[in-house]
């Protein structure tokens, strides 16, 4: 028997330590399943907040997104500040990630392992080669969802290899047509300091970016892009010096045919007054309408990496590793005409059937329309950190945020939002090239600075009122925004949209547990703490719930844009 004690001691550790070896099993979610958890996955977390506190005090964090649109945005959805107006499916928060509890598991992880973590690429392997492109190339079974043996959507072919002039330049020396661009983050969740920082790209299509035969002429494309956002934001751009009579477009708007360093933006519908350059004049010239206020040309990409948040000499920066891998490409092209009759029947349908909840199609494999022309499609991190395509369910929160709300431009953010022509590089330049170190605030059309004017009526830097280190900093003990702090929101944004290091880091690993359950269907948002400014449930009934806010705010461009779109839809 004292023998045999051994033996079975010996194989009991044997047992154990097999056991630990054993690779854990990963969770894996089921790209080619259409079952949706959340039937009301295209509404953002962030629209079951709380408005009114403890004491009855009502905020608006409403108005960034919801707010009286300037055409051809004809979804004009301003009186969602004012109540929730949710349906039977919609009212109930399916959001449950906002509500654990990580602080245990986050103080299990080190400083220097999420440290490690977030410098490691997942997209560029050491030689700068690109994984995910690689792996594209001969899909997993699993991310085939027709089953053709081919990956049939988008194939990132960002190379995050940036010039002086913020163009991306391939391994070859040849540029991808993708352009980088410097932008005034969104309000709210998007700031960097609740957990990441996203970069920006745009590529115009091919014709953009030559000249009449054929050939690339970045000085073309440079113009072009410059056109591009003068039309989106409707206001006069810098460009590069060009000879107009090389082009016959009168690009400054002065009569002449001279040499211009400046696109007048100027529309009246019916003519031509501004065309593109190049091999896309011919698309102008054939339809006007083609060239029109608020839409990009069709064909355009834009491409979004989120990033966790790196920490470098005690500073939080870009991290290597991506969250995210957005992608979002002008497949098709809606008229105003077509855009208008689709919000007014949309608002019908709402009308006589409120408790319906919107359809959507789509696949992992091929992304999400959002009904305004646009496909989207976005890659995500899998359990071990790896990129893969999101679930159907996953796109869904693309189509919640870029389709159907009054603050889009095209059903864009960011381009409209870029740094002016005076920032450094004319704005023209990625993260990773530089900050947004000595960037003032966005000044509003009513003469406002636009960060102050968010921290005001939200009372908070998130719409969560969750982040106590900018409480801390820009308010003062009676909840008010300081002096000090608008001051310092005009000359210098980063000292509010960049969390300290110990912040940074916390969020970090916040996020990276959400990944490793691979529970994005209930929420992605890195949350330190239980949230306690949000709705579980909306209280049933016919009648919308009131928010608490009393008036309607109207968006950052008002006063600066919407005239130029009232006189372009009296004059059609």
């Amino acid at each position: 028997m004292r023998r045999i004690f051994p033996i079975l001691a010996t194989l009991l550790l044997a047992a154990c330590s097999c056991e630990e070896a054993r690779p854990v099993q990963q969770p894996v979610v089921d790209l080619k399943s259409d079952r949706l958890y959340n039937r009301a996955a295209f509404v953002p977390p962030q629209c079951y907040t709380k408005t009114e506190d403890a004491a009855g005090e009502a905020h608006n964090p409403c108005y960034v997104c919801h707010q009286a649109s300037i055409p051809p945005n004809f979804v004009d959805d301003a009186d969602l500040q004012l109540t929730f107006a949710f349906s039977e499916t919609t009212r109930v928060n399916r959001w449950s990630n906002l509500f654990v509890d990580r602080r245990p598991a986050m103080a299990r992880i080190s400083d220097e392992a999420i440290l490690s973590y977030v410098r490691t690429s997942n997209y560029l392997d050491e030689r700068g080669s690109n994984l995910l492109a690689a792996k594209l190339a001969a899909p997993p079974a699993a991310w085939d969802v027709d089953g053709d043996g081919r990956w049939g959507g988008w194939i990132p072919d960002v190379a995050f290899r940036f010039d002086e002039r913020g163009f991306d330049i391939g391994a070859d020396g040849v540029p991808t047509g993708w352009r980088a661009f410097a932008y005034h983050p969104f309000p709210g969740t998007f700031w960097p300091t609740n957990g990441s920082l996203g970069d920006a790209l745009v590529r115009l299509p091919a014709a953009y970016r030559q000249d009449e035969t054929g050939a690339y002429d970045r000085g073309i494309y440079e113009v072009n892009l410059a056109i591009a956002e003068a039309f989106a934001a409707r206001r006069d751009v810098a460009s590069p010096p060009t000879v107009e009579r090389r082009h016959g477009v009168d690009l400054d708007g002065d009569g002449a045919l001279g040499v211009a360093s400046l696109v007048r933006y100027r529309h009246t519908p019916g003519r031509l007054d501004l065309n593109y350059l190049g091999g896309a004049q011919a698309i102008g010239a054939r339809d006007p309408t083609r060239v029109a206020p608020g839409l990009l040309p069709q064909g355009t990409e834009f491409a979004h990496s989120v990033r966790y948040l790196d920490v470098v000499d005690g500073k939080p920066r870009m991290a290597a590793r991506m969250k995210e891998l957005r992608y979002m490409r002008k497949a098709g092209w809606v008229t105003w005409a077509r855009l208008e009759s689709q919000a007014h029947n949309e608002a019908v349908e709402k009308e006589n059937t409120p408790e319906a909840v919107r359809r959507f199609g789509g696949t992992a494999e091929y992304g999400i329309g959002n009904r305004a022309g646009w496909t989207m499609q976005a890659f995500i991190e899998d359990a071990r950190g790896e990129l893969r395509p999101q679930s159907r369910e996953e796109h869904a929160s693309c189509i919640g945020c870029h389709s159907g709300i009054g603050a889009t431009t095209d059903s864009v953010f960011s381009f409209v939002r870029k740094l002016p022509a005076d920032s450094w590089r004319g704005g023209w330049y990625h993260w990773t090239q530089r900050g947004l170190a000595g960037v003032g605030e966005p000044v509003r059309g009513d003469g406002q600075g636009e960060y102050a004017h968010y921290l005001e009526h939200n009372g908070a830097g998130d719409e969560f009122r969750s982040n106590a280190e900018v409480r801390t900093r820009f308010f003062d003990e009676t909840g008010k925004l300081t002096a000090e702090a608008r001051a310092t929101l005009r000359r210098d944004v980063e000292a509010l949209l960049l969390p300290s290091a110990a912040r940074a880091l916390q969020l970090d690993k916040a996020y990276k547990l959400v990944v490793e359950e691979q529970s994005f269907v209930r929420g992605r948002d890195a949350v330190l703490a239980p949230a306690e400014n949000v709705h579980r449930e909306l209280p049933a009934g016919e009648e919308a719930q009131p928010t608490g806010v009393e008036a309607v705010l109207p968006g950052p461009w008002h006063g600066r844009t919407a005239a130029a779109a009232r006189q372009v839809v009296a004059a059609e």
